[in-house]
């Protein structure tokens, strides 16, 4: 592995969507990847709807770095998550912008597949 620092104003790929982008940077063999999402952003109409989905199919390990967001499992357990909070969500759930704030949040794994 080579020495690399990258930052997330150059990402690799962006993908845009209604209220919000998820932006991914390829480092160390691996992808990290950031959402960025707006007050009213859920992933079952911002995201799902464009590909014929109503909960995600994608597991995602991450850092909440600002705001707050819902998470609603298909068997409908529903957890809060907000800055500082490490997340592992297995596939089959649904995902919101709670609150006033923008929502941030880095991801460690899922990156790569997410919002394609």
């Amino acid at each position: 592995m080579d020495l690399d620092i990258r930052r997330f104003d150059q990402p690799d790929e962006q993908r845009p969507m209604p209220l919000g982008r998820f932006d991914l940077v390829r480092l160390g063999g691996t992808s990290v990847g950031r959402a960025s999402y707006q007050p009213g952003w859920r992933w079952s109409l911002h995201v799902g709807q464009a590909l014929g989905q109503s909960s995600c199919s994608v597991e995602h390990v991450g850092l909440v770095i600002s705001g707050r967001n819902r998470i609603t499992m298909d068997d409908g357990r529903v957890i809060d998550v907000g800055p500082g909070d490490l997340f592992a969500i297995p596939a089959g759930h649904d995902s919101e912008v709670i609150g006033d704030e923008p929502y941030v949040s880095l991801h460690l794994l899922g990156g790569a597949s997410y919002a394609r």
